[in-house]
This record gives C-alpha cells, structure tokens and sequence, in this order.
C-alpha cells in the first residue's frame, strides 16, 4: 500500500501499526506494552483501535489528497468527531496514561494522533483527559526521541 509504518525485523518486513506493537510484545515483552489482566488488556486494545482505525485512516494523506481544497476541514472534523468519542473512553480508563499509570500500545498510538490533530489545527481544549495524557507521554524520553516531528521523513515546516 506504500504506507508507513514498516519495520524490517527478524528476518521479516511488518506493517500496520498494530502488527507491529504485538510482534515486538510478542518477541521483546520489556517494556510490556499490554497489561497483565484481561480487562485492562482489552482496554488498551479498544483504545489502539479507535485511534488507528476509527481516526487515522480517515485523514491519511492519500484521503486529504482527494479531498482538494476541503482537506483541512476534512481532516479537523475526522479528528474531532474521534476524539470525542476518545475523551469518553479516557476519562473511565486513564491514570497517568491511557490505561491507567503503565505506558501501554494505547499510548503508543495516541500521540501520532495528537500530532496529526495539532498538524491540522484542530481545537484541543473540548479533550484536557487526551491533552493531559499527551503532555504525560511527552516528558518520557522514549516519546521525545519518537515523536513524529523528529522522523527523518517529516516535513520541513513540521520538523521539531
């Protein structure tokens, strides 16, 4: 689909977001990305998946593309209406983070959308629980050295 992400790994090339985080769950469990318990386990999944399938997609640059001139307007309302839904969920299951105070894949894919909200200008103040959480994530030195504005392939103007 020439997508990102992609790792080559093991011998093997993984794509999806998802893939991913399980295969180095699966292959690398420190740090643990999924927690212990069944119900904080669902959580987070429930989490991950609002973020990369119910929010992502809908404003990856191949839809925007299509899009013309309503690409902003597109992209804010794509963001807005999953984070609102996403504030929801938080306020029930946030700690510290997104699934109470342990780091999880849920927060591995909150703050790309964070960025992307940021990147197309959408209002954050109607959502403090995904603001709190991002800022929270954001002070970690793991999610200072990924953060997308930091990528090699990041544009310019979006270059931390």
């Amino acid at each position: 689909m020439q997508q990102v992400p992609a790792l080559k790994i093991d011998g093997i090339t993984l794509s999806q977001s998802l893939a991913i985080i399980h295969y180095l769950e699966e292959t690398r469990p420190n740090p643990k990305l999924l927690p212990q318990g069944p119900k904080k386990r669902a959580q987070v999944r429930m989490i991950s998946d609002h973020i990369v399938s119910g929010i992502q997609p809908l404003q990856n640059l191949s839809i925007l593309q299509r899009m013309g001139e309503k690409k902003m307007e597109w992209a804010q309302q794509c963001i807005t209406s999953g984070f609102q839904a996403l504030e929801q969920i938080l306020q029930h299951t946030a700690g510290r983070y997104c699934v109470g105070d342990e780091v999880s894949m849920a927060d591995l894919c909150l703050v790309p959308q964070v960025f992307n909200a940021e990147r197309y200008k959408v209002d954050l103040s109607p959502y403090p629980t995904i603001t709190r959480i991002n800022k929270a994530l954001l002070e970690l030195e793991a999610f200072k050295a990924s953060h997308p504005s930091r990528q090699p392939d990041t544009p310019a103007e979006l270059r931390a």
